[in-house]
């Protein structure tokens, strides 16, 4: 049964994301029939540490001692987590809590503590978009999942960004006590007690490859005739190349082939008109060359985990939908 929850600091943390662990599970809701934890903030670095808000500082009695008593062990964001060095007792007290069941929790950069301690090695994780690749060429080991909000590897529980914190927390206290602790603690936060989709719904659309060598031309011309259906063979004529060259530069200078190329710009032309505009799901597909409402849907789940109208609830109000 979970009781007892301890969020480690060092210096450098994020204000917002200590603020969402305090929100789950740091405040007395016994008034509306809902558990109590016995929370507490830990420093790993002395009794005042600094966070990334100039003039903001955090103090707390408990030292990592308290992490000894803990059935969840959270580990917010901070600044520099990346390239730092981490003490050597923190790092010990994670490896012998995951080792007696504890859980472990990280929120965003959090998780570069925990691959520092070995606990994401062998282990699928997630870590906001942004620092998916870091995150793998600094722990090999790791299975890293930059396309999803969450990922549970019990006793290791791992989070993307700032708001999937939430959803992580509100995940576990689903899994060990219920879903209507759960919706009642999300109700009480005006949050989503669960959200559908990934981090892939929120990572910007890229700039075209209009600088490749041989097949910017190409690339841009795609750009623009998105709703028309063309081969490779067709595009490797406008190159000036047979295509099979064409196929075999194209993945040299983009990394991909041209049908994912073209796929992943249809959605991304998808994902700024339902984002932008109040066009119809067979408007939508018939712009983005899908041909239909049914098939637009099919590559958005696939290339997303969401729905076209649930992307667009998420990014424009219910009454968008």
């Amino acid at each position: 049964m979970l009781t007892n929850v301890a969020a480690v600091l060092l210096n450098g943390a994020h204000p917002f994301e200590l603020g969402v662990v305090c929100e789950v599970f740091g405040l007395d809701r016994s008034d509306e029939g809902l558990p109590v934890y016995d929370f507490a903030v830990a420093s790993a670095e002395g009794p005042t540490l600094a966070t990334h808000v100039p003039g903001f500082t955090v103090s707390t009695p408990y030292g990592l001692d308290r992490l000894e008593e803990a059935d969840l062990i959270v580990v917010p964001a901070g600044s520099h987590y990346i390239g730092r060095t981490y003490p050597p007792a923190l790092l010990d007290a994670l490896v012998r809590a995951a080792d007696r069941g504890t859980k472990v929790l990280s929120v965003c950069s959090g998780v570069f503590v925990l691959g520092a301690a070995g606990l994401l090695d062998g282990r699928r994780c997630a870590v906001h978009w942004r620092h998916a690749g870091t995150l793998a060429e600094r722990h090999p080991r790791a299975k890293v999942e930059p396309d999803v909000l969450y990922v549970d590897e019990d006793p290791v529980i791992t989070s993307a960004g700032t708001a999937s914190g939430i959803d992580a927390c509100l995940h576990i206290v689903r899994k060990e006590q219920g879903p209507e602790v759960a919706n009642s603690i999300a109700r009480r936060m005006i949050v989503p007690p669960h959200r559908d989709g990934g981090q892939a719904q929120y990572i910007e659309r890229p700039l075209p490859r209009s600088t490749c060598d041989t097949v910017g031309a190409v690339l841009v011309w795609m750009e623009g005739h998105l709703d028309e259906e063309v081969t490779v063979e067709q595009l490797a004529a406008r190159a000036h190349m047979s295509p099979r060259t064409f196929a075999r530069r194209f993945q040299q200078e983009t990394g991909t082939t041209p049908y994912r190329w073209l796929l992943r710009q249809r959605v991304l032309l998808a994902q700024e008109l339902l984002e932008a505009t109040d066009e119809t799901m067979d408007f939508i597909a018939d712009r983005t060359g899908f041909g239909t409402a049914a098939a637009l849907r099919h590559q958005f789940v696939r290339s997303l985990g969401t729905t076209p109208n649930a992307y667009r609830r998420t990014f424009r109000g219910p009454q968008a939908a």
